[in-house]
């Protein structure tokens, strides 16, 4: 079994590790400390934090501050918050000027239910991914979690780095070298290119094991950065199958789904489905029935993956026969047989 950590840890510890090489480093705590873990920093290197309060909007006028005297900022507070409260003031102080502003989005996707439904955002990727000069990254594990922010810290810019709240399995190793604007490909295989993205990817890992037992080649690939998006990699894996499933634990319009039909859309259109919420809110409740509820877990991934090949096989079928021949009733003439008055 798979080791489980919980990412928001991993990023409280990297920031602590971050504020022995880099002086001008601070975290900016929207008074979430005890849930996001910026309280790592708070407890052990407390002139490098500062409790902003439950006020968004002047955390991120704040930190556009610091970053315009040359300070790394790293706003940390619920995703929910980073990606809408605050957009005003992200946009205008700190991507229009390009400013090195980064922000965790902790307690992100659909999983955040105990949390209530107001907290819940399925939309953040989306938000965020249409803002110029924005990245975004949305790691799979721990281990990709650790290396992303320490990228994120040292590119220049302003960058968003969704983060989960619950412990979720480990699928890269310590060998694994996160790279900022590539793809990852986790499996290899000959059916269908299946694109995930943050920890849907552990999910759809399992589904690629499913798919495997009812003899289907499944070619998984991570996004972890969804801007700037990968488009030679992304093609080149979709050339790989010829058949592409999307699944991601964010809305289906605007996330992962949408950044790959951009691509595939203008480089090298093939199938495609796009699996993810289905343009809906979440709700409160907990994880697995939520998952189940919203068709995100491993079953449903591979479900989709084998309704798509599906429909596939008979687009090519009927590609390759053409429609079934209609019988003439007798007498009757066909459409090519009469005369058009013209």
């Amino acid at each position: 079994m798979a080791q489980m950590i919980e990412m928001r840890v991993t990023w409280g510890q990297t920031m602590l590790e971050l504020t022995k090489t880099h002086p001008n480093l601070m975290i900016l705590d929207g008074d979430l400390g005890n849930s996001t873990m910026a309280q790592t920093v708070a407890y052990n290197a407390p002139d490098f934090y500062m409790n902003m309060g439950i006020a968004e909007q002047n955390m991120m006028g704040v930190a556009a501050g610091m970053a315009s005297v040359g300070m790394i900022p790293w706003l940390s507070s619920f995703s929910c918050f980073l990606a809408n409260r605050d957009l005003d003031q992200l946009r205008v102080t700190v991507t229009q000027p390009k400013l090195s502003v980064k922000m965790a989005g902790h307690y992100s996707g659909i999983l955040t239910g105990k949390t209530g439904k107001t907290h819940i955002d399925v939309g953040d990727i989306a938000v965020l991914r249409a803002l110029p000069n924005m990245t975004v990254v949305a790691p799979a594990d721990s281990v990709e979690c650790r290396q992303a922010a320490i990228a994120l810290t040292d590119m220049p810019g302003p960058a968003y780095l969704r983060v989960t709240r619950d412990a979720t399995p480990v699928i890269f190793g310590e060998e694994y070298r996160f790279i900022l604007g590539k793809i990852v490909t986790v499996r290899k295989g000959t059916d269908l290119t299946i694109f995930a993205t943050g920890v849907q990817t552990t999910r759809a890992l399992e589904a690629c094991d499913l798919l495997a037992k009812a003899g289907v080649s499944a070619h998984l690939v991570h996004v972890p950065t969804l801007k700037p998006i990968d488009v030679k990699g992304i093609v080149a894996a979709a050339k790989k199958t010829g058949c592409v499933l999307t699944t991601e634990d964010h809305n289906m319009i605007g996330g992962l789904g949408g950044a790959v039909a951009e691509v595939l859309g203008q480089h090298y259109p093939v199938p495609m489905k796009i699996h993810g919420l289905q343009d809906c809110y979440g709700e409160s409740g907990p994880n697995d029935a939520i998952l189940e509820k919203y068709g995100l877990t491993p079953r449903h991934v591979a479900a989709a993956a084998r309704t798509l090949l599906r429909k596939n096989a008979q687009s090519r079928k009927l590609r390759r026969n053409g429609p079934p021949k209609q019988k003439r009733a007798k007498g009757k003439k066909s459409s090519a047989d009469r005369r058009l008055p013209w």
